[in-house]
């Protein structure tokens, strides 16, 4: 019996010492097989986009002022939508993911919003688009000096915040009213000549200060469109059949087509993304009553246009 007492001794003994080898073991991280591919790193968080602009970025007068508000942040919580719910939708049925947001105030200048209402964009922001008051200066039309000075201020401002903002000054369209009635500062001139100024005046903004890095022909989209047969060019002698009217009732804002070609110019500016890929069946032309052709009419003269302005010519 002693000795029987000794082997199951020894055998104890050396269950005890394999033990905590073989837990080691069990406890180890699995190695990785040879030639596994290694976990993606995390997804990058969305762009962050920043509207500011008045009535034309709010698309009043037409569908587009509150379609699709939840998609987009109105920092006045004032419920629009307009060109840049369009381009939320435009950016996701591209694969891309931005965080689309707005300030807007109907009849104001760039002044208004920095002076009234900077408390509500004075963040970072990875994208900034400033619209001006539609003929620059309210008592001295086609007067650049107060828009400069206001490009100037707000860039500052947001480049304070981040430094590889990128900042696009958005040359508006030509008013029909502007340019068809007595009194009007552009009337009597050709129907381009006020979106052709508010270009020069943008042109001039960006090339006076290096924190701007570009421009998006709106208007000169809006001249193609009329000049190519797509829109047409004098509401006040009616819309000739085919065409497409890019005013609103009040030949001032923009119709739901006028909004649409300009999401389309500041969608392809800001992404790089052909429009034309959107196609036919892009669901904000649907939704907002255009058809397929003339969804792609219209997205064709944004194309040709952005082409058009990336070789320097307009």
């Amino acid at each position: 019996m002693k000795n029987g007492h000794g082997i199951w001794f020894l055998i104890g003994a050396a269950a005890l010492a394999i033990a905590p080898a073989g837990a080691a073991k069990e406890s180890a991280p699995a190695p990785t097989a040879a030639g596994a591919t290694p976990s993606a790193p995390p997804k990058a968080g969305p762009k962050t986009i920043l509207f500011i602009g008045n009535s034309f970025t709010q698309g009043a007068h037409s569908a587009a002022r509150n379609w699709r508000a939840g998609s987009v942040t109105d920092l006045n919580n004032a419920g629009y939508g307009g060109v840049p719910a369009l381009f939320k939708l435009f950016a996701e049925q591209a694969g891309l993911d931005y965080r689309v947001s707005l300030e807007t105030q109907g009849g104001k200048s760039l002044g208004f919003h920095y002076d009234e209402r900077r408390q509500l964009f004075d963040r970072p922001w990875d994208i900034v688009v400033l619209q001006e008051f539609s003929t620059l200066d309210r008592d001295k039309p086609g007067d650049p000096a107060n828009y400069m000075h206001n490009v100037d201020r707000l860039a500052a401002l947001f480049k304070a915040r981040n430094p590889a903002v990128d900042i696009r000054l958005a040359s508006t369209w030509t008013r029909a009213d502007q340019t068809y009635k007595p009194g009007g500062h552009w009337y009597g001139k050709p129907v381009t000549a006020m979106a052709d100024d508010l270009r020069a005046a943008a042109d001039r903004a960006r090339a006076a200060n290096p924190s701007v890095a570009g421009v998006v022909p709106v208007g000169q989209a809006w001249s193609r469109a009329m000049a190519t047969g797509v829109a047409d060019p004098n509401p006040y002698d009616g819309v000739a059949y085919g065409q497409l009217d890019l005013w609103a009732y009040d030949h001032y804002h923009a119709s739901v087509a006028g909004s649409y070609l300009s999401a389309l110019v500041t969608f392809g500016a800001i992404t790089g993304v052909d429009p034309t890929t959107l196609g036919a069946k892009e669901m904000g032309a649907d939704e907002l009553g255009l058809s397929d052709a003339q969804a792609e009419a219209l997205q064709r003269v944004a194309r040709d246009e952005l082409e058009s302005s990336q070789k320097g010519s307009r």
